[in-house]
């Protein structure tokens, strides 16, 4: 009555804040509803299963919990296409009662766009039959659905009257409060406003140029109503409701991927979610589905409270672009690896948006085609060169850069150079990876080699009676399946050549020293002092060269990720080698002259082949000193 006498006295603008609140309400409401009729036409189709739980989503609206319940749980189909449920004709007339509550909220404020959305309704609503208790899914489509073409749709017009509600709560706003539009406040809203504004400015200059994250507060009796338009998408929207210390977050989203991002965000607070399931009802596209989803949380006290909208407010930034974001870096990853970068970006107030208004995945093909063409085959993923891990640290640096960048003013030639250097850098860490590889092999060919010292110095019990020859037969089989596998690797990831040489240079050494550890159980448990001191030399040499191996590798894996100071440890290790494989030929002759004077036939072929196997195998520990030198020097022009 009160607003009728206001009317009539013509001073409507008074009345314009309580209705766009009313307005805003009947939007929850709707919204609700549409999620409802889905999941009654979900439930129709299989009665068996348990209905989905709209009590949260329900009082979150201010709508009956009774009411929405019923409907769903009810919902059963009574001819081919068509659902019935007690009540459900009165449940579709509220539908449309709400969505005529923001008509009349949007035509107070602007009455031309009211006459355009109220024709819109009445269109909308000639062509759902009333006063039944069933409904065509086909209905339900139109009714709820988002159609491609601009086709019109009761989801469609709701989500156009939400916008200019929006509009109108900014353009009439009572005050401002650190950047909210806001209405109706009580003394006690504005520290709560303030708080969701504080998280929602840390992050703001994340989304760059792109529109969006425009605030509107409104005291709605017992509730302090909060709404952010986030992006530019229809279904995009958020709610926060504040009751004391207790706050509801009302969330929507046609994108099922974004909507469980958004939730992991929180996880360090203690929210109660609900929301629909990914199970869409028969009959209803995927395209027109929206996903509601409802979280609760009871503050003990108003700086956890405060702390909680500080959040939500920080992470809205990262939600805009996010599905287009995923569809990009899943072209150079995988879909759980996508969504891990765009996590991490979140966590760590970097964000997605930079990356994708340098190029997105052309700006990262842009660096591979200049920076690493012989390692990266056109539309080859990177995690297919890099390896999973190392993949998604680099696209983490990508998108660093790309923000940095961005926030300096940085020209795209700088940010593509950093990029290239990341990617090079990256490019380092799977080399060294494989060349781990090998340092694991080069550890079995010192195992076998102590073991044929450790034999040639105590002399225990030979032939079939010494263990060397098994323990080595087992080590080299232990070697070939990491040799096996390495190769696949260096082949995958389109590694060196260089690295699939030391990989098969290392294989090779340990076969002659499994051969040499064979040779070494035949040996004659008594050797003339001389023989004797020549092979341990020889053994010795092959366990010095397989330790300076080692150490080269590991030295020359320090090179490629940039320590520079590990060159000269690398160079060491080459000459090491060599002067051990020259010992070597020096102790193999010294035997082999030994032999051919004083050895009787048996005894002398097994040293001498003894002999041979050994320093066949320091020749080949001296292969991995010149390959090793190759490497690193191709490092280092790099």
């Amino acid at each position: 009555m009160k607003a009728r006498i206001i009317e009539q006295l013509g001073e409507v603008d008074v009345l314009l804040p309580s209705r766009i609140a009313d307005g805003l309400a009947a939007n929850d409401r709707a919204k609700v509803r549409m999620s409802a009729l889905q999941s009654a036409a979900k439930q129709a189709g299989n009665p068996a299963a348990a209905p989905d739980d709209l009590s949260a989503e329900s009082r979150a609206a201010g709508v009956e919990v009774g009411e929405i319940g019923s409907v769903v749980a009810a919902a059963r189909a009574s001819a081919p296409g068509t659902i019935a449920a007690p009540g459900l004709a009165g449940f579709v007339k509220a539908l449309f009662e709400d969505t005529g509550i923001m008509v009349d909220a949007v035509a107070a404020g602007d009455a031309a766009a009211g006459a355009v959305a109220a024709n819109r309704l009445s269109a909308l609503a000639a062509d759902v039959p009333t006063g039944q208790d069933e409904i065509e899914t086909r209905r339900i489509v139109a009714l709820t659905s988002l159609p491609e073409g601009g086709a019109d749709s009761l989801h469609r017009l709701i989500m156009d009257l939400h916008k200019a509600l929006n509009r109108l709560a900014a353009t009439h706003a009572e005050e401002n409060v650190a950047g909210a539009h806001s209405h109706g406040l009580e003394p006690d809203d504005r520290p709560i406003i303030e708080a969701f504004m504080v998280g929602l400015e840390r992050t703001r200059a994340l989304k760059f140029d792109h529109p969006g994250l425009g605030t509107t507060a409104i005291r709605s009796g017992a509730r302090l109503v909060i709404q952010n338009d986030i992006g530019t998408t229809d279904a995009h929207v958020l709610v926060v409701t504040v009751e004391a210390l207790n706050v509801t977050v009302t969330y929507t989203d046609v994108h099922h991927a974004r909507a469980q991002f958004f939730v992991g965000l929180f996880d360090r607070f203690a929210v109660t979610w609900s929301g629909l399931d990914r199970e869409a009802a028969a009959g209803l596209a995927d395209e027109g589905a929206f996903y509601l989803i409802t979280g609760r949380f009871a503050a003990d006290g108003a700086g956890s409270r405060n702390a909680f909208l500080e959040t939500i407010g920080m992470s809205l930034v990262f939600l805009i672009d996010w599905n287009k974001a995923r569809k990009s870096l899943r072209t150079l990853l995988d879909g759980e690896g996508a969504t891990r970068v765009l996590d991490w970006a979140a966590r760590h107030r970097i964000g997605h948006r930079a990356y994708l208004e340098c190029g997105g995945a052309d700006l990262v093909a842009a660096a591979v085609r200049h920076a690493a063409p012989a390692r990266i085959g056109y539309g080859e993923r990177l995690a297919a060169v890099l390896g999973r891990d190392i993949a998604v640290d680099f696209l983490k640096a990508v998108l660093r850069i790309a923000m940095e960048g961005l926030r300096d003013g940085r020209s795209s030639r700088l940010v593509r150079d950093a990029i290239e250097t990341e990617l090079v850098r990256h490019l380092d860490r799977t080399d060294g990876a494989l060349l781990s590889v090998v340092v694991r092999q080069l550890g079995l060919a010192h195992d076998i080699a102590a073991a044929i010292a450790s034999h040639i110095a105590d002399r225990p019990l030979s032939g079939a009676h010494s263990p060397l020859a098994g323990r080595a037969k087992r080590i080299e089989e232990k070697a070939d399946r990491i040799a096996v596998d390495a190769r696949a690797a260096v082949q995958r990831f389109n590694a060196s050549s260089i690295i699939a040489q030391l990989v098969n240079t290392a294989e090779d050494a340990i076969d002659e020293l499994e051969q040499a550890a064979f040779l070494a159980s035949l040996a004659p448990a008594v050797i003339a002092p001389a023989l004797l001191g020549q092979l341990a030399a020889l053994a010795g040499a092959a366990l010095d060269g397989a330790e300076a191996a080692a150490s080269g590798i590991d030295a020359a894996t320090e090179v490629s990720q940039g320590r520079r100071l590990d060159v000269d440890d690398a160079f060491e290790a080459t000459r090491r080698l060599i002067d051990l494989e020259h010992a070597a030929d020096d102790a193999e002759r010294a035997i082999t002259g030994l032999v051919l004077r004083d050895g009787e036939a048996k005894d002398a072929f097994c040293i001498l082949e003894l002999a041979r196997a050994i320093e066949r195998a320091t020749d080949r520990l001296a292969r991995i000193g010149h390959l090793l030198h190759a490497h690193v020097m191709a490092d280092l022009s790099a």
